[in-house]
């Protein structure tokens, strides 16, 4: 289903490290005139198509307005850490719990798209709590029967973080280091720039596809590879 110009995006998770190059890319996209972010505080971005809305994560069905997501493109980045979040539980509620309802919300109202960063080895088999999280988001949102639901599934990213994470900066370092080796069957665990992905979300929404699609790392590139 092709649209014309004028379409809505709506971003949750756009202070993140996928999300702050996302928004920037909205906004200067001919296809979007209307780019709503939801979102706890401020951004610190001014543009004649932004629009913030301040909520609560924990009431978004009753915060959001449904007609918003009417032939809307929705972008999911939203994620944290075990130790961001402080505790299992905390981490469960803003990487599955949110997505959900985002997604039960976009569905009940006729969006267009929806469009989520999960991340590499996510699976509801898993035996590490992160990647079964992520996959078992993954699963849930499948089950919503969403228009069109489009996951990507990216190795680890780099970009402008705003957070501290030492032992990723250095993982960083070594995939970078690595990457040229990383070919054929390896070459979907090189590391992966944030700014990739991003284009990568939006270009998969402006495509025709399946009503669910997922998208590794290395097909994350190719498609960002395109523009």
């Amino acid at each position: 289903m092709k649209k014309s110009r004028g379409a809505t995006a709506i971003v949750a998770g756009a202070t993140g490290l996928v999300g702050r190059e996302l928004v920037k890319m909205l906004l200067n996209h001919p296809a979007y005139n209307r780019v709503v972010v939801l979102v706890r505080r401020e951004i610190g971005l001014s543009h004649p198509k932004l629009e913030e809305r301040h909520i609560v994560f924990d009431r978004m069905e009753k915060e959001v307005e449904g007609e918003l997501f009417k032939d809307a493109d929705v972008f999911c980045s939203l994620g944290t850490t075990i130790k961001q979040a402080g505790s299992q539980e905390a981490f469960r509620r803003v990487d599955h719990d949110y997505p959900l309802s985002l997604g039960q919300i976009a569905r009940q109202n006729g969006a267009a798209r929806f469009i989520i960063v999960s991340a590499m080895g996510s699976s509801e088999r898993s035996r590490m709590f992160y990647n079964r999280v992520k996959g078992e988001t993954e699963r849930d949102l499948a089950l919503l029967g969403l228009s069109r639901l489009v996951v990507l599934k990216p190795s680890l990213m780099f970009g402008d973080r705003t957070e501290n994470r030492p032992g990723e900066r250095v993982a960083i370092v070594i995939f970078r280091m690595f990457g040229a080796l990383m070919i054929g069957p390896l070459a979907r665990y090189k590391a992966i720039e944030s700014r990739k992905v991003a284009q990568a979300m939006i270009l998969a929404a402006r495509r025709e596809g399946p009503s669910l699609e997922v998208l590794d790392s290395e097909e994350i590139c190719a498609l960002a590879a395109t523009v």
